[in-house]
């Protein structure tokens, strides 16, 4: 399943700027695509671009709320103060009303938190979400950037508590970044938690015009945003790109195409964050589901991005531990073996 990252809607500033500046116009006709493609969750935060993205995703919206979900999140600084980021009761109550109102909704389809905080305990937290719920201004949570311990702690006091508990965890994942694949796939496995992948094109790196030995291409958004990039060896990088290059001649598909598809194939991955500045980019990005990779093709991909892992997984990787490995690890190993 595809969804579609709005962090191009109202660009704003030296990070969303660079990304899009889509108004409510442009956004209008993006998601007349999305829709007729099939492609109803809309993902967006309070913090892109200071709330403008919700602003317009909200009006441009108006009049099929209903044929649309919406997830936004929330947690990061949004203005001055202590009490303005985080996730005590005070700053979530205010930035789920706030949301609500840029949104032009009565209720959010997802509330994702943004990042785990470490001075507000959890048992306040999910009280907080799970009253959200309970009010109808909520209809599910999930978790952002958490580490596994985080998520796993939370997804615990939940249970404990008899609260409502995290359903996704959006993360960073792609065929230029794999280290989601050690912690967080067995536990969404075990804990039965969906991902939400954002950036799939590794923050614009898979996108085909980045090559080995040549400038970074005009127009490539990783001008102003590099530093916020995660980061990748260039070694790899360019292996992964080699990789990408010739499966996607073989399937008549283009790189983005190809790196998007073999994230909807993982182990958790319920649905894959796909971005555009143009509805070129969108039509392009929307290409990468109604076909298959073959056996061989996947195999090339995975060997191309495949990284050791640290202590403690790397033995489970190379069988010393697999028969001891718990279910879920043991399930992700053979996928990913």
């Amino acid at each position: 399943m595809l969804s579609f990252g709005r962090g191009t809607f109202g660009g704003q500033g030296p990070l969303f700027g660079a990304w899009g500046t889509s108004g409510v116009g442009h956004a209008r006709r993006m998601i007349d695509i999305c829709l007729d493609a099939g492609v109803n969750l809309f993902d967006t935060a309070d913090v892109y671009s200071d709330g403008a993205s919700e602003s317009v995703l909200g009006e441009a919206l108006a009049g099929r709320r209903a044929q649309a979900l919406i997830s936004t999140k929330v947690g990061l600084r949004t203005g001055a103060g202590p009490w303005a980021a985080g996730s005590s009761r005070q700053h979530l109550t205010t930035a789920v009303e706030d949301s609500l109102r840029r949104l032009r909704t009565d209720h959010i389809d997802l509330l994702q938190l943004r990042a785990f905080d470490a001075h507000t305990p959890v048992e306040e937290v999910l009280k907080v979400l799970d009253d959200l719920v309970r009010a109808g201004k909520v209809r599910y949570i999930g978790a952002s950037n958490f580490s596994g311990w985080q998520l796993m702690k939370s997804l615990a006091a939940a249970g404990r508590l008899g609260l409502e508990r995290y359903v996704a965890n959006q993360a960073y994942y792609s065929l230029a970044g794999r280290d989601f694949e050690w912690k967080l796939m067995p536990l969404g496995l075990d804990q039965g938690v969906g991902t939400l992948v954002w950036s799939p094109l590794a923050w614009g790196r898979l996108t085909g015009r980045i090559r080995c030995g040549q400038p970074m291409p005009e127009g490539s958004r990783l001008h102003e945003t590099a530093r916020f990039a995660p980061p990748v060896p260039e070694e790899r990088l360019f292996g992964v790109i080699d990789a990408l290059l010739e499966v996607a001649e073989e399937t008549r598909r283009t790189v983005p195409q190809v790196a998007i598809h073999w994230l909807l194939q993982r182990p958790t991955v319920a649905s894959v964050l796909i971005g555009a500045r143009d509805e070129a980019q969108l039509q392009q990005n929307l290409g990468a589901i109604g076909w298959a990779l073959t056996e061989p093709q996947q195999r090339r991909l995975d060997e191309a991005s495949a990284v050791m892992p640290p202590y403690p997984y790397y033995p489970y990787w190379n069988g010393q531990f697999t028969e001891l490995a718990p279910p879920a690890v043991r399930s992700s190993l053979q996928t990913l073996g």
